[in-house]
């Protein structure tokens, strides 16, 4: 039995292809690596089925029973212990977990996190084939309609899947075919600039499994409120469009523009602030046509500077870039990327849902008497 921490690698993505070409390369570069992965395709059964393999096969097959009908507590449940095993047995150099197609890593990485004493993630990759991007980034269908949901409650779709296995992974490996081009691979940057981009063949794909990773980090880099979203682009044919204003919107014209809002593009998020709700932060997330609004906490300036220090100095930071000098961190700030982005036609849009003069001469007493279009939205 040995005490040192067993590296983990968690590769994801909804392009089972590319994430398996990724999971194998991994194998047979990393010398002493075991590959661990849950099918839960099996759940509908009752079981999901795991198998550990390295890279002369397969080393063990074998079931968890399903938790409360959730094939993805299942894995949290079964995952643990396996990754334990391996760490005890004290000749594995690196343990890749490879997430079956809609398992999100951030969920599973927190998972892995919490059992720091014996396990130390070291990167989060997300397998990427850039042909598929847009076809998925598009794709609003239910994942249980394309039978990929991970439980019988599960109402995610498969482009808002896609978009956030994509944006929280550090490292992209790409697994180019013959149908990617130019516009595949800009698109890509654009949607996360930060991300590290490495051709799944090439020797950095090894080290970047092995070069650590940051939990707390990366969720960070997810809040709505304190998220770095993408700059301004514009570059073959792919666009993204920073919308940044310091008035609230009229909740029902707001509401009225919501659909020609999603479908303006391919991938949209941010944070925004409605006239009726003004001390609430709103994140605005969309993909494949469709929008998800969340209540993201209170606005900073609506806080007693009492409780500034609760809040983690990346929120603070995050406020202080948009800070006004009469309404605080209050704004709104949308992200818009897309082939063929339609800047002006979207700026117009946008601007039209704000407060007119007058609405908003009227003070934040007469704001939260507007009528509530958005409470079937935030309804919990």
């Amino acid at each position: 039995m040995t005490n040192r921490e067993l590296p983990v690698a968690i590769v994801g993505g909804l392009h089972a292809d590319a994430r398996r070409a990724v999971v194998e390369r991994l194998l047979h570069a990393v010398p002493g690596s075991v590959a661990l992965h849950h099918d839960l395709a099996s759940a509908a059964d009752g079981t999901v089925r795991r198998t550990v393999r390295d890279a002369l096969g397969v080393r063990d097959e074998g079931e968890a029973p399903l938790v409360n009908d959730c094939a993805c507590c299942a894995l949290r449940e079964d995952l643990v212990p396996e990754l334990e095993r391996l760490a005890e047995g004290g000749s594995t150099r690196l343990a890749v977990v490879e997430l079956w197609d809609s398992v999100e890593p951030k969920a599973m990485a927190e998972v892995v996190a919490a059992h720091h004493e014996r396990l130390r993630i070291t990167s989060v990759i997300t397998a990427v084939d850039p042909a598929l991007l847009l076809p998925c980034l598009g794709n609003g269908d239910d994942l249980a309609d394309a039978g990929l949901a991970a439980a019988a409650s599960d109402q995610r779709t498969v482009a808002d899947t896609w978009a956030r296995q994509l944006e929280y992974a550090p490292v992209l490996a790409i697994v180019d075919s013959a149908q990617v081009d130019e516009e595949d691979r800009v698109l890509l940057s654009q949607l996360h600039p930060m991300a590290r981009h490495i051709p799944y063949e090439s020797g950095e794909l090894a080290e970047a499994a092995l070069a650590g990773f940051d939990v707390e980090a990366a969720a960070a880099r997810q809040d709505p409120a304190c998220a770095l979203l993408p700059q301004d682009a514009d570059e073959a044919g792919v666009g993204t469009y920073v919308w940044h204003r310091t008035r609230p919107f009229h909740p029902e014209r707001l509401y009225a523009a919501l659909e020609d809002l999603c479908c303006a593009a391919a991938r949209s998020r941010g944070r925004f602030w409605l006239a009726d709700r003004p001390d609430t932060l709103l994140a605005w997330d969309a993909a494949g046509g469709a929008l998800c609004v969340e209540n993201a906490g209170p606005w900073l300036s609506s806080l007693p500077d009492a409780a500034w220090e609760m809040v983690p100095p990346v929120r603070r930071a995050a406020a202080a870039l948009d800070w006004h000098p009469e309404h605080g961190d209050c704004c709104q700030h949308l992200v818009f990327t897309s082939p063929g982005l339609d800047r002006d036609g979207l700026s117009a849009l946008l601007d039209s849902c704000l407060l007119t003069d007058a609405e908003y001469a009227a003070g934040r007493e007469a704001w939260k008497r507007l009528p509530p279009a958005f409470d079937s939205l935030l309804e919990v």
